[in-house]
């Protein structure tokens, strides 16, 4: 059963001037490195979304970075109000492949697809709905999970865990360093009734040490799988194999490097609307 949460919060929107759609898609992997967790892409703008909190915390670093970058943009302060029920309003399920769809409680199954994952989008970030989410989804269906253990790494709401559930594994440990997707994320597997095999945690890549799994999903950014590319690595069985996206195609090249010196050796790429998902296994 989902429950009710009080998320009242004040937030401010930043509207941001784009050149095109793949500047868009830049804009939007660099904020999120900044702390902006929701976007609105609307024509020659993007408006990105941010908690007043994160903001009055990562201000200097917002505007350097917008200024160093030349960007045309205000900054307006939102109303407070539930968030989560404004999100929930605009919330449209997404089939994945065809074989999976993640949906909201009042939405209706798919009779066509295998999986159904009921998520409460919250103020997490990953529903299937972005690029990066999809194709993580995608793989995870392509791979062979059975009674395999795996660790979900900027878990979000959970969903991709659960799905690695669905497909078989028999145990995910999904972590986050929000709190908010903490939250969400332990209701989403509580109301996918997966508590015995899904342990969500608040935290961070400090929490891997002598852990080991047998797959890892990192769904989060370039910077963040430049810097933790070790400790998913040390973490791995032999022949384990990480699945790494949250990053641009451009972002390839760099983060393969980084992979390879770690041990892991790059097996696939796919690719959607800009965005890449890189499959490495364990040489």
């Amino acid at each position: 059963m989902f429950g009710e949460s009080n998320t009242k919060m004040k937030y401010k929107e930043y509207t941001i001037e784009v050149a095109d759609d793949q500047d868009r898609e830049i804009l939007i992997a660099d904020l999120g490195d900044l702390s902006f967790d929701s976007f609105a892409e609307e024509d020659q703008v993007l408006k990105a979304y941010i908690a007043e909190h994160a903001e009055r915390e990562n201000r200097d670093e917002i505007d350097h970075f917008l200024r160093e970058k030349g960007r045309n943009y205000r900054v307006e302060e939102l109303p407070d109000q539930d968030w989560n029920a404004v999100w929930e309003s605009n919330f449209e399920p997404i089939d994945v492949a065809e074989r999976c769809r993640i949906r909201a409680p009042f939405h209706p199954k798919n009779p066509e697809c295998l999986y159904d994952i009921v998520i409460m989008p919250k103020m997490a970030f990953g529903t299937g709905h972005h690029a990066t989410t999809y194709l993580m989804a995608d793989e995870i269906m392509r791979q062979n999970l059975s009674g395999l253990s795996g660790l979900d790494m900027g878990s979000g709401t959970a969903v991709l865990s659960i799905l690695a559930v669905l497909c078989g594994a028999a145990h995910v440990d999904a972590i986050d360093i929000d709190e908010w997707a903490y939250r969400n994320g332990a209701e989403n597997v509580q109301g996918n009734g997966m508590e015995n095999a899904i342990n969500v945690e608040l935290g961070d890549a400090s929490l891997l040490a002598g852990r080991h799994y047998d797959f890892v999903l990192a769904n989060i950014n370039r910077n963040i799988l430049l810097s933790d590319m070790g400790a998913y690595a040390s973490t791995l069985s032999s022949g384990g194999i990480l699945l790494a996206s949250g990053i641009l195609e451009a972002d390839v090249p760099a983060i393969v490097e980084c992979a390879e010196n770690f041990g892991l050796k790059k097996n696939q790429v796919h690719y959607r609307n800009g965005w890449a998902v890189v499959q490495f296994v364990v040489q």
